[in-house]
């Protein structure tokens, strides 16, 4: 099962968008803001992607999106706020991407809500099994 992000304009407290699996089981996404693809404060580029599933050493069994250019170790993992931390917004992820249920207020910023159960519900369906992501940037 293939899956596609599809993200609205970025903003200093993230870049939200819809993450849609085959099926149709859509989930609200979150990552930091577009910042010409730097490293640790940037959302990765609009593409096409192939996910794996990895044990990564920060957040255990999750999926990786493999050959992103000029970055590395992008993950698909747990996390709620992706804010311009530079603009005094919290930011829990560094250039990966989290999933949520609905979108909401945490800590005083636009967040992404129930991130565990959406993760947790999008690995179930995902079965371990590497998949396709293309990202399109709004």
């Amino acid at each position: 099962m293939n899956a596609t992000l599809t993200s609205i304009p970025s903003t200093d407290q993230g870049t939200f968008g819809r993450f849609v699996l085959e099926d149709g089981t859509t989930f609200f996404s979150l990552e930091l803001p577009w910042h010409d693809n730097k490293r640790r404060i940037s959302c990765i580029p609009a593409g096409v992607y192939t996910c794996h599933m990895i044990n990564s050493p920060k957040h255990g069994e999750c999926y990786q999106v493999m050959d992103v250019p000029d970055r590395d170790m992008i993950e698909i993992h747990i996390a709620n706020v992706a804010g311009d931390e530079d603009k005094g917004f919290i930011a829990e992820l560094l250039g990966c991407i989290t999933l949520g249920k609905t979108i909401g207020f945490l800590r005083g910023q636009l967040a992404v809500i129930n991130s565990r159960s959406a993760i947790e519900e999008f690995e179930k369906k995902m079965e371990k099994k590497d998949f396709q992501l293309t990202i399109k940037r709004g």
